[in-house]
């Protein structure tokens, strides 16, 4: 892996930055990423972004790695105090904000994934709440509108189906009151032939008729 950075950092001009896990398998060795991180910085990278699980390479599937083995952030912790001159970014199964501050006073940086596809919505204070700015008043359905669009231009361009767009912004309405429904509405694709913009007012209007 050092050989592998070293060739990198000498081929290109922006950083190069490493992303692994804590360990393999069920050994729970803190020396073993101690080690593996300070031979990989020495080949010139300096930032890492660590998902604070093992990698169990025997037993568990893709899905089953993201969700079995315990999470150990201490070993996080451990790594920036043992190399301070190092960025350490921190990853695995932040659900809160309470969660991503506490870790940010001690790293110098969150990495948040499954959560904010499933509920993009949870970002959208992050700018006020970890970077001081002003609160924004955009709304989901401003978000979806602009999404409609997106999809009109991406069919006009490109011929990509809006299903193809939609599909990734399915969390949208994560914890609100039809969301299921919304969800079903811009997932069947008996309405693909449909612009956007009017599969947006059929999944809106179980919502509009119950007000």
């Amino acid at each position: 892996m050092a050989d592998c950075v070293k060739a990198m950092v000498d081929a290109v001009a922006v950083p190069v930055t490493v992303k692994h896990r804590i360990g393999i398998d069920k050994s729970e060795s803190y020396e073993f990423v101690r080690d593996f991180v300070g031979a990989v910085s020495e080949a010139g990278c300096k930032t890492f972004i660590v998902h604070a699980r093992n990698a169990w390479l025997k037993g568990l599937s893709p899905k089953q790695n993201r969700e079995v083995p315990p999470l150990r952030y201490e070993q996080v912790h451990r790594l920036k105090h043992d190399f301070p001159h190092l960025r350490f970014s921190i990853n695995g199964g932040f659900t809160r904000d309470e969660q991503v501050t506490q870790h940010l006073r001690l790293l110098d940086g969150v990495m948040v994934g499954r959560e904010a596809y499933h509920n993009p919505w949870w970002l959208s204070r992050w700018d006020e709440c970890f970077f001081g700015e002003a609160p924004s008043n955009l709304t989901r359905e401003e978000v979806e509108i602009a999404m409609c669009d997106y999809m009109v231009r991406e069919a006009a361009e490109h011929g990509t189906g809006w299903p193809t767009i939609a599909r990734h912004m399915l969390g949208l309405r994560h914890g609100l009151a039809g969301a299921r429904r919304w969800r079903q509405v811009w997932s069947d694709h008996q309405l693909k032939a449909l612009p956007p913009h009017e599969v947006m007012a059929i999944a809106h209007a179980p919502q509009a008729q119950a007000a």
